[in-house]
């Protein structure tokens, strides 16, 4: 089999290296510019193009394809093949886009979005066109090529970079893409130079001839002329109206009446606005100094708040040290207590047994007395024992209770953080919602119901219920300068940023039943801002602050509505207030020395207020509305969702563990409980076995010097904790009081604070409201300073003109005098004298009307004239254009004609010499008046009257017939490249090769032009040539993003497979 050159989109790793001599020649464009015919037996001597045609193209995030490319073409036969999904119709509809074409040009969607990656945010398209030879466009800047750079984003927008032979940037204007393809004649949007298969099948499958007619009159661009002629005659239609317009008209230019003299003064008006500005004055004096009290009221409840604040926690602190001495003495006194009545009970026994015994005179029974006697001290013993035990019980049901109310104030305060941590966590789950819904749609970062809304507006505009169309909301009016101050200006224009404005107030009502229907009562509405629309930006040069190293708020946005703008300044001041990225710089600038001019405020970059004598820390730590980096946004929210997450994870794993804790001191309590009265009830048992053994009368003697002794001991040790008591009693009633005292301290400190958070949240709705009073004063200062400014420049005006009215009676008496030197004193009345003037006055006028002045009706005569001859001329000109045009569209009409019936007649010898080659009959009818084309074929040798039309033709027949038609308008249409999307796909071997046949010897007659063919059949029986380039590509492997490629030869494609 003959070999033949083709580029093999394969990995490198599977791919045979290709024979060195073979690669020189795919690479190098020089042994493509001259050489011998290879396969029309070296008859042809034309020569390769070299303007127009397209080296290489490379393709980034296009479509379905990461990376694709470079593609380098030779400059004749090109050859896509490829299996369905491998890229070739997206290399086409790169072409197409790539080189300005619409992107419903291509079939393959309605907007350039669409051939945007899923997953990416761009994509990119190169294009290098052949810039060679005498007809190169800008030699001396591009070079020997152009290289055509498109970026196309994902909201569907797209920019240019076209660049010389060395990469330069020479211009990023479409105007400049435009004349290069008008030079070079490419027109990608003509399906002569590109047909895509869905082009080439919805015109086989067109039942209607018209739509026919329509293709061959756009490949061949006569459409493009009959357009050109209509518009010319339309022009000149309109030219004649404006003529004979000219004509009718007797009179150009008409004299307006003199101004309107003697204005009055305004002192008045003056007086007027001087007294107005006086209490607009005052006014602001007045809600500043209500302003500067609330703000001063405000600071010395919070320096007070934040002094008490230490003094407080010292005091709770105070409380519980006092409360838990006095608990401890309390347990102290009571154990007292109970061994003083347990001291007396034993003495008083004591007594009652001295009593017994000394009454008892029997000393008989001692053997009986002494073994009670031992048993009575072993059973004292077995008590003060279990007293003991009692004792060290009740101590450690003291420790479990305190650890369990310990237990339970932790589990308190983590359940209290955990609902706090859950409360963030919804928060920043509703957040990320809506950050993630705002990835398709900006506007939704405003709320849900935003892009219905402005629908809503936009369909109520359109009807005309709106003088003006509403702005809004404002947020998404305005760009950041810098992003990382989006938090500051957020925190600076709060709900603004969801605000809307609207001209007048007809047009808030309307806006506002139009959010009814979408925000339900009772939930949070945007603000309405009513303000007359103006088409100028304020100026505000004059009140602005200025620092020299940080902006206001007003610089640091870009605003391209001046309405927004306006509502800003007129709202929020935006034009005095800093802002200050670090705050310890904003504390610096605003309070360690006096504030710029004109300044009353500053934000930093995490939000915080700075003023002149106070510092407001923001409550949000990332901004909601203005972030750029939505991707970063939602990223750090799902990170800080997942900290949450486990936070409330590890509150809840805290809680399990005290609530185990709990309950396991609470079991141990209870078992220490049951001990303590098993321990009463032994104790109890004890005592009583004592006093029956004690009770028993015994008729022996006792020891009763031993009883007295003991007796005695015992009132000794019941005097010692009665003494002992009596302290802690005493020290127990000091705790107390001093418990009580720190308890009314720190209830009075609480209260306090109470009332002075209490006392500070009115004030601050004052404070905001006095804030935007002296703005409205300020603003009605200005307004009335304007007023008055204006006014006095008027009168100012005035004036000068009163002086150079007096002036000129100055002038006019000496004039006067020097007629008469004296000033004749008259007798008559002011009156009489202006009826003499007004009878003379009319007495000239009568004369004027029965002769004229001469001089005023020379003048007329002479404007006439020449406003006559100007007039004549210029029609004279236009009628002699007009006809001169008349003739040229005839003459061009004809030719027009003519050039029709030529390229008919073309195509049809084409289209029938191309058939003949497979013994196809067929004709083309052209019907130029009613525009239709009717295309009929009759294959094999049959009859040939019974032509068919082409939808009844097999797929096969079809698409040759197809092919031939396609060659009759290349042979008949100028263009320096051709593509053709799977011209073979419906034919068999036979049509295949025929076709085939025919392209290949067509390309060889016009080796000027280049030829791009799609296929996904084998391409491997065409002959060797050098003219002839494949670039075969693979399907893609499951995650490969680049897809290679290199030059293979015949042999090395057959020893692979």
């Amino acid at each position: 089999m003959a070999k033949r050159k083709e580029e093999n989109f394969c990995s490198p790793e599977n791919a045979k290296r290709p024979r060195q001599e073979e690669v020189e020649d795919f690479d190098k464009d020089g042994d493509e510019d001259e050489y011998p015919d290879p396969f029309t037996n070296g008859t042809s001597t034309l020569t390769a193009a070299e303007v127009g045609i397209i080296e290489s193209i490379q393709l980034k995030n296009f479509m379905c394809h990461s990376m694709l490319g470079p593609f380098k073409f030779g400059s004749n036969v090109n050859f896509v093949v490829g299996n369905n999904g491998s890229g070739k119709s997206a290399v086409l509809t790169a072409l197409i886009v790539g080189l300005g074409g619409k992107a419903i040009a291509t079939n393959r969607g309605s907007s350039l979005k669409g051939f945007v990656k899923d997953g990416q945010n761009s994509a990119d398209i190169s294009i290098t066109l052949r810039n060679r030879g005498d007809d190169a466009y800008r030699a001396n800047v591009y070079g020997n090529s152009i290289v055509v750079q498109q970026h196309i984003s994902m909201d569907g927008s797209r920019s240019y970079k076209l660049k010389s032979e060395t990469g330069t940037v020479v211009s990023t204007r479409k105007e400049e893409l435009i004349a290069i393809l008008d030079h070079f004649n490419i027109q990608v949007d003509n399906p002569v130079s590109v047909l895509t298969q869905e082009m080439s099948k919805q015109f086989l499958q067109s039942k209607n001839e018209g739509d026919k007619y329509k293709f061959f009159m756009k490949a061949t661009q006569l459409e493009q002329m009959k357009e050109d002629y209509s518009y010319i005659m339309e022009t000149k239609e309109r030219t004649k109206e404006q003529i004979s317009q000219g004509e009718e008209v007797n009179e150009i230019e008409k004299q307006l009446n003199a101004i309107r003299d003697n204005i009055k003064i305004g002192e008045d008006r003056a007086a007027r606005l001087e007294r107005k500005m006086e209490e607009q004055q005052v006014r602001l004096n007045e809600a500043e100094n209500k302003y500067k009290d609330i703000q001063d009221k405000l600071e010395k409840i919070s320096e007070e708040t934040n002094a008490r604040a230490p003094e407080c926690m010292a005091l709770k602190a105070d409380v519980t040290a006092k409360k838990r001495a006095y608990h401890e003495a309390e347990i102290v006194y009571s154990r007292s207590l109970d061994e003083y009545r347990a001291l007396k009970k034993d003495d008083e026994q004591l007594c009652k047994r001295i009593e017994e015994l000394k009454k008892s005179a029997d000393q008989s029974l001692e053997p009986e007395r002494l073994e009670r006697q031992r048993k009575i001290s072993w059973l004292k013993d077995r008590v003060k024992a279990l007293q003991d035990q009692e004792i060290s019980v009740n101590q450690e049901m003291e420790q479990f209770q305190q650890a369990i109310e310990k237990d339970k104030e932790e589990h308190t305060r983590i359940r209290r953080e955990e609902l706090d941590v859950k409360h963030t966590l919804s928060y920043n789950q509703k957040q990320l919602k809506e950050l993630r819904d705002s990835k398709t749609d900006r506007l939704k970062r405003f709320g849900p119901h935003v892009p219905a809304l402005l629908e809503a507006i936009d369909d109520a505009h359109r009807r005309g219920h709106f003088t003006y169309k509403p702005v809004g909301p404002l947020g998404a009016c305005i760009h950041l300068r810098d992003p990382e101050l989006a938090l500051a200006i957020e925190s600076c224009l709060k709900g603004l940023l969801q605000a809307y404005c609207c001209h007048n107030h007809s047009d808030e009502r309307v806006l506002q039943a139009l959010m009814r229907k979408f925000y339900s009562p009772g939930t949070s509405r945007p603000q309405i801002i009513v303000s007359e629309f103006r088409n100028d930006m304020y100026d505000v040069r004059h009140r602005a602050a200025y620092h020299p190293e940080f902006p206001t708020v007003l610089t640091a946005l870009e605003i391209n509505n001046a309405v927004v703008a306006n509502s800003l300044i007129d709202m929020r001041g935006i034009e005095t207030v800093l802002l200050i990225k670090s705050n310890s710089v904003a504390r610096a600038v605003m309070q360690s020395q006096k504030p710029p001019k004109n300044c009353r405020e500053a934000f930093t970059a995490d939000g915080d207020q700075v003023f002149a004598g106070r510092y407001y820390s923001s409550e949000y730590t990332r901004p909601k509305f203005l972030s750029r980096d939505v991707d970063s946004e939602i990223s750090e929210l799902e990170n800080e969702v997942e900290n949450k997450k486990a936070q409330i994870l590890n509150f809840q794993q805290h809680l399990s563990a005290l609530e185990k804790d709990i309950k396991r001191n609470e079991e141990f309590l209870r078992r220490f409980q049951l001990r303590y009265k098993e321990l009463k009830m032994k104790i109890r048992k004890n005592i009583s076995e004592i006093q029956e053994l004690e009770n028993i009368e015994e008729h022996q003697s006792v020891d009763i010097a031993t009883l007295e002794d003991e007796a005695q001991e015992n009132k000794v040790k019941m005097k010692t904790v009665e003494k002992s008591m009596e302290q802690q009693k005493e020290n127990m009633e000091y705790l107390k009081s001093l418990k009580v005292e720190a308890e009314n301290k720190y209830d009075a400190i609480k209260l306090k604070v109470n009332q002075l958070a209490e006392l500070a949240d009115p004030l601050k709705d004052e404070l905001n409201i006095a804030d935007s009073e002296v703005d409205t004063q300020k603003r009605g200062k200005r307004h009335y300073e304007e007023k008055q400014k204006e006014h006095l420049n008027t009168l100012n005006k005035k004036k000068r003109e009163l002086d150079m009215k007096e002036k000129e009676l100055e002038e006019k008496m000496s004039q006067a005098r020097q007629i008469c030197p004296e000033r004749i004193e008259v007798k008559k009345s002011a009156s009489i004298l202006d009826k003499e003037i007004s009878r003379l006055r009319q007495k000239i006028q009568a004369e004027h009307a029965s002769h004229g002045d001469r001089e005023e009706i020379m003048r007329q005569y002479q404007e006439a004239k020449e406003t006559y001859l100007d007039l004549d001329t210029k029609v004279k000109t236009l009628k002699r254009f007009i006809k001169l045009l008349e003739e040229i569209m005839t003459h061009r009409f004809k030719t027009y004609q003519q050039f029709r019936r030529c390229l008919t007649l073309r195509c049809k010898l084409y289209f029938d010499n191309l058939l003949s080659q497979r013994a196809y009959c067929g004709k083309m009818n052209f019907d130029h008046k009613n525009e239709t084309l009717t295309i009929s074929v009759q294959p094999g040798e049959g009859n040939r009257a019974a032509f068919n039309d082409m939808r009844a033709l097999s797929g096969g027949e079809r698409s040759f017939s197809t092919v031939c038609f396609i060659l009759s308008l290349w042979s008949i249409a100028e263009s320096p490249f051709r593509c053709l999307d799977e011209f073979d796909v419906y034919m068999d071997m036979v049509n295949r090769r025929i076709a085939m046949d025919m392209i290949l010897k067509m390309a060889d007659s016009q080796r000027f032009r280049q030829f791009i063919l799609l296929t996904p059949q084998s391409m491997s029986s065409l002959p060797s040539s050098k003219l002839i380039r494949i670039l075969r590509m693979s399907d893609p492997e499951r995650g490969q993003m680049i897809l290679p490629f290199r030059p293979v030869g015949q042999e090395e494609e057959e020893n692979g497979s």
